[in-house]
């Protein structure tokens, strides 16, 4: 359980409000088509998303998890991908169900929402035009506008601290390794949902304060909190 109703809620992006896979799928394997490699499908990518692109760019040339150096055809490889997905970026990609009435319903709870996500800024922002997302946020955080990424807490501490919210205040909905660590190091509460990217290994491994099984029971769980709680 969440140990205080939360002051800020921060969400990520790709498989916590969308699933991107689809898409990012295609746009890895056409690049691996067009480097003379084998393609690897959507499932195998879905593992893979979650560390930003340069990461899934890496796990695709190499068909390594954690993969320990920069593969030689990687400059390469992450210009292709970027140019592919930037054409078809949104054109099998869908809201998860429940994300947009609970985005609707923590707007009347008058709650600060952020995103924050590994995505880079010019993909993040044309996604949440695209799945109709505009509106929600007070922040957008992307990948490339802060020194690091999740699981770094550096974009969750910079994003309180904007928003002037307490880290011990705020949440952070994810679905990943990466959104729960980051959580963790910033001192976030942690919600975390059963689908998304996370290796097909399950979320309950790192210990979520809340688990989501859709997004639209998060404002139930927030109703039943006193808004005076401490």
């Amino acid at each position: 359980m969440l140990r205080r109703r939360p002051s800020l809620i921060a969400f990520d992006l790709d498989g916590t409000l969308i699933d991107s896979a689809p898409d990012i799928a295609y746009a890895v394997d056409q690049m691996l088509l067009r480097l003379g490699l084998e393609p690897q499908g959507e499932e195998r990518v879905r593992c893979w998303v979650g560390r930003g692109m340069a990461m899934l760019v890496r796990r695709a040339l190499t068909g390594s998890l954690w993969p320990l150096e920069d593969p030689p055809q990687m400059a390469e490889a992450q210009a292709i991908f970027m140019a592919i997905y930037q054409e078809h970026l949104a054109e099998r990609t869908t809201l998860y169900e429940g994300a947009l009435p609970c985005l609707e319903a923590l707007r009347v709870e008058a709650i600060p929402l952020a995103l924050i996500t590994n995505k880079p800024a010019r993909f993040t922002h044309a996604l949440v035009k695209a799945m109709g997302l505009e509106g929600f946020f007070e922040v957008i955080a992307s990948g490339d506008d802060f020194a690091h990424q999740k699981p770094h807490p550096g974009p969750l501490l910079k994003t309180a601290e904007r928003l002037r919210v307490d880290p011990d205040r705020s949440l952070m909905v994810g679905d990943s390794q990466a959104d729960a660590e980051a959580a963790r190091r910033a001192g976030f509460m942690l919600a975390l949902v059963p689908y998304g990217y996370h290796g097909g290994e399950g979320v309950m491994r790192f210990e979520p304060d809340l688990l989501l099984e859709t997004l639209e029971h998060l404002p139930g769980h927030l109703l039943s909190m006193s808004k005076g709680s401490p």
